[in-house]
């Protein structure tokens, strides 16, 4: 089955379908899914401001770095859920030819991973060992990925 096949396939399948049909279903969906991008954008840029030495600089990098982490993984959980329910609800098969959304799909886990590897041991790190220069490359890095994310999530919902 090729990947335009299985669009096709889930755009019409009858829960879905049935979704569709629904005049609120879809609104409530994408609110939700921009509650989600609310608290993991707070989240990552919390940190990367610290990291970036601009905001929060009498609490350490690693303290922000787990106080934040419980908030980005529940919005990445709204997120990641009611992303695949738009996907769903909409005309996946549109979604097959936006480069956009090939975009997203692309840096979204190059995003995770960075944030989930490279990221968090630079934040959790003892500040003697980092150097304020990586923290700022990293932090610089993280908010590139995720502004990608963002803004090809945001080109993907234009007509």
């Amino acid at each position: 089955m090729s990947v335009f096949e299985l669009f096709h396939s889930l755009q019409y399948s009858p829960l879905l379908v049935a979704m569709r049909a629904s005049p609120w279903i879809f609104a409530v969906i994408a609110s939700v899914h921009l509650m989600g991008l609310a608290v993991v954008g707070g989240a990552v840029l919390a940190l990367d401001l610290r990291l970036l030495g601009l905001g929060l600089t009498r609490q350490p990098a690693s303290y922000v770095a787990r106080e934040t982490e419980r908030w980005l993984l529940a919005g990445l959980v709204v997120m990641v859920l009611t992303g695949l329910l738009q996907f769903m609800c909409f005309a996946a098969t549109k979604y097959y030819y936006l480069t956009s959304f090939w975009v997203k799909i692309a840096v979204l886990p190059l995003a995770l991973l960075f944030t989930f590897t490279v990221r968090r041991r630079v934040a959790l790190a003892d500040a003697a060992r980092v150097r304020p220069l990586w923290n700022r490359v990293v932090a610089i890095a993280s908010l590139g990925l995720w502004l990608t994310v963002g803004i090809a999530g945001r080109l993907i919902g234009l007509p």
